[in-house]
């Protein structure tokens, strides 16, 4: 009985291990959830918007917004975490564009209205399409574009700002990496063996050199603050702490959040006009 005991908890666990190596992708993608249909768009929050389709480098067709703001700052690119879509990111809209940014938000393959399905280089492909497209596109200085990634985005930010000029990023409730999030999330399980998707933040930001802001809370419930702490530390940036959890606590922090954004996009404003002084047109 022991044995048979023994014999069906050690299959259990095997099965879990090969269902986790298999299926990586499927638990960290998550375009379906709650769904890729756009529920709204920023004309609910009173925002002027473009529809944009461009494509990434392997001709995947690909979808966003660009929110102009009239007093521009900046312009913001805009990565989203690991399920939902651009149109449940409104609040994030709001901030920035009052802030005076304009955002250039997209969907990542399989998620919204863009093509294709997700996966780790897909993501980055994406990334780097989203740039392209604001500076060829549309004409836009690469030192005025400020990156900003939330949760699964803030890798993507960070692999972009590594390989793409830009003026500033952020990195807001991001993991170091996708083994090093595994293994806190999942302690009973050989994760960083099992690992196939890297999205190896730290070791982006640590090649980064353009000013970096660090965002995170000590309540986050989905990944804890010292992921946070060691990003500001591999990009020797500051560290913003602010209140609540992984998905709501830029909203529950209010001014703190905003005051801090604000701060720190201040540093780019000086950064931009004495480049300016010293380049005239």
């Amino acid at each position: 009985m022991v044995l048979r005991v023994v014999g069906l908890l050690a299959g259990t666990y095997l099965l879990l291990v090969v269902l986790m190596y298999l299926g990586q992708s499927r638990l960290l993608h998550l375009p379906n959830l709650p769904g890729r249909t756009l529920v709204a768009t920023p004309e609910r929050m009173g925002l002027d918007y473009e529809d944009v389709a461009f494509e990434a480098e392997d001709g995947v067709t690909l979808h966003g917004w660009f929110l102009p703001a009239q007093a521009e700052r900046g312009t913001l690119l805009f990565f989203h975490g690991n399920a939902g879509n651009i149109s449940h990111r409104l609040d994030s809209l709001r901030i920035f564009h009052d802030l005076d940014y304009s955002v250039f938000i997209i969907d990542y393959r399989g998620y919204g209205r863009s093509e294709g399905r997700p996966s780790e280089e897909g993501l980055y492909a994406d990334a780097r399409a989203a740039w392209d497209y604001l500076v060829s596109e549309r004409g836009i200085d690469p030192e005025r574009i400020v990156a900003f990634g939330r949760s699964l985005g803030a890798a993507v930010a960070a692999c972009l700002a590594r390989e793409r000029r830009l003026g500033g990023l952020i990195l807001e409730s991001g993991f170091t990496s996708v083994p090093d999030l595994g293994a806190d999330l999942y302690p009973w399980l050989p994760v960083r063996w099992l690992a196939r998707l890297e999205y190896d933040a730290r070791a982006c930001v640590a090649e980064v050199d353009v000013p970096v802001l660090v965002v995170h809370s000590p309540d986050d419930e989905i990944i804890p603050f010292h992921h946070g702490e060691a990003l500001a530390e591999a990009a020797g940036a500051e560290l913003l702490r602010i209140r609540g959890d992984h998905n709501t606590g830029f909203l529950r922090s209010g001014d703190l959040y905003r005051r801090g954004l604000d701060r720190f996009l201040a540093t780019l404003d000086t950064q931009n006009a004495l480049r300016n002084l010293g380049h005239p047109d």
